[in-house]
C-alpha cells in the first residue's frame, strides 16, 4: 500500500523515469524525440560557414576529394573520382544510430527535390556496410535514397567516424561542405546550394 501512495505522490517523476528509461532503451524513441528537436529549427546545417564574411554566398570551391570507393546495392564498386562533373552529397550513417535516422526525413526530402537533377548524385553510405538492413530500412521507412557501402577504408578527410556525417563535394570534385551530427537539410538552404554548384 506505501508504494502505491509514493507512486500517486511522485507521479510526474515517475512518468519521467519511465520516460527517459524507454529513451535509453530504445533508439525508434530516441530518433523521434531528436526529430522533434530537428524540427525546432536548432539544427540547421551551417552552409554558409564556408564564407570569409557573413551574409556572402558560401565558397564553391574547396580541398580536392580524396580517393574512395564504394558499392551498391547489386554489388558494382565505383570511385568518387568517377562521379567528377557531378555535385555529389554522402550522408554518413546506420540503421542503429538514433541522430542518423532522426534527419533521414529531410534528406529524403531533399532527395525528392533534386532527383530531377542529374548533375547532383545522393550517396546514403551505410558506415556498417549492411546494405541489405539498410535497404530493408529505407522500404520500412517509405525512403527512397539510394543506398550504397563502402569498400574499403574511408579516408579521414571525408568520415572521421562520427555519424551522421553529411558531405557535398562539387562538380570538380572539392569538398565544399562537411557536418558531423545530425541536422535539418530541408530547409532551403542545402537545395539552393546544391543546385548552385550544378550549375
Amino acid at each position: 500500500m506505501n508504494i502505491i501512495k509514493y507512486i500517486k505522490a511522485n507521479i510526474g517523476f515517475t512518468i519521467s523515469l519511465v520516460f527517459f528509461a524507454i529513451l535509453v532503451i530504445s533508439p525508434d524513441a530516441k530518433s523521434l524525440l531528436m526529430q522533434g528537436l530537428i524540427k525546432t529549427g536548432l539544427f540547421t546545417p551551417n552552409i554558409s560557414y564556408l564564407s570569409d564574411q557573413p551574409g556572402e554566398a558560401p565558397e564553391t570551391s574547396g580541398p580536392p576529394v580524396p580517393p574512395a570507393n564504394f558499392t551498391s546495392l547489386d554489388g558494382k564498386t565505383f570511385g568518387l573520382a568517377s562521379l567528377k562533373g557531378k555535385v555529389v552529397f554522402i550522408n554518413f550513417w546506420a540503421t542503429w544510430c538514433p541522430p542518423c535516422i532522426a534527419e533521414m526525413p529531410s534528406v529524403n526530402s531533399l532527395y525528392n527535390k533534386m532527383k530531377s537533377n542529374d548533375k547532383v548524385v545522393f550517396l546514403m553510405v551505410d558506415a556498417d556496410n549492411k546494405l541489405e538492413n539498410s535497404e530493408a530500412f529505407m522500404k520500412k521507412s517509405q525512403f527512397n535514397l539510394p543506398v550504397y557501402g563502402p569498400a574499403g577504408a574511408l579516408p579521414n578527410e571525408l568520415f572521421k567516424g562520427s555519424l551522421p556525417t553529411t558531405v557535398i563535394i562539387n562538380k570538380e570534385g572539392e569538398i565544399v561542405f562537411i557536418h558531423e551530427g545530425m541536422a535539418d537539410y530541408n530547409t532551403g538552404e542545402t537545395e539552393k546550394l546544391l543546385n548552385q554548384l550544378s550549375k
